[in-house]
């Protein structure tokens, strides 16, 4: 299993819009894409509930508030429980799946998106949970950096940051002339 991706799928669902099920399906990509017709309209606001709550699991590693960090894992674990199987339609296919058989799609990306950042957290710690430090943006990212470097959630945001601060600076320098 690629608890990478799965850890990405939480950062991928709390920065998209939630709006309804075309939000909610473009969600969905890559090996999760067959999740797509399987939503309905009802899971759009289990989900905006799971962004919400997810979110709240990166500002509080990125803060520093480990223990906080934890506890609400523990408590989305619990809403979102994880029960591995293998599946499979022939034995060239064999994969393993996050929940039971007969899972909801929204039960099976749920479960793995928490599993994601459980693992994540125990393995990186919740120092590498990040919210974007461009005010513009909110994003969440995970970061990779090697040395646990990393402000912003793209190279976007990085540059037009940057920018702005430059351009600050360089007024607060002509108005001081």
């Amino acid at each position: 299993m690629n608890f990478d991706a799965y850890a990405r799928t939480a950062v991928d669902l709390v920065n998209a819009p939630m709006e309804g099920i075309d939000d909610l399906r473009a969600v969905f990509s890559g090996d999760n894409a067959w999740m797509c017709d399987a939503v309905t309209e009802r899971d759009v606001a289990t989900f905006r509930r799971a962004q919400r709550r997810l979110r709240e699991v990166f500002q509080l590693g990125s803060t520093e508030r480990d223990s906080e960090a934890v506890n609400e894992i523990n408590s989305l674990l619990k809403d979102h429980p994880v029960q591995p199987r293998i599946s499979g339609h022939d034995a060239s296919d064999w994969h393993m799946h996050v929940t039971s058989r007969g899972a909801t799609a929204s039960a099976e990306f749920l479960a793995g998106a928490v599993w994601g950042l459980a693992v994540w957290l125990t393995t990186h710690g919740s120092a590498r949970f990040g919210v974007c430090a461009d005010d513009r943006c909110g994003n969440v990212y995970l970061d990779t950096s090697s040395n646990n470097c990393r402000r912003f959630c793209s190279e976007r945001c990085a540059t037009r940051s940057h920018v702005a601060a430059h351009r600050a600076r360089k007024r607060a320098t002509l108005a001081a002339v």
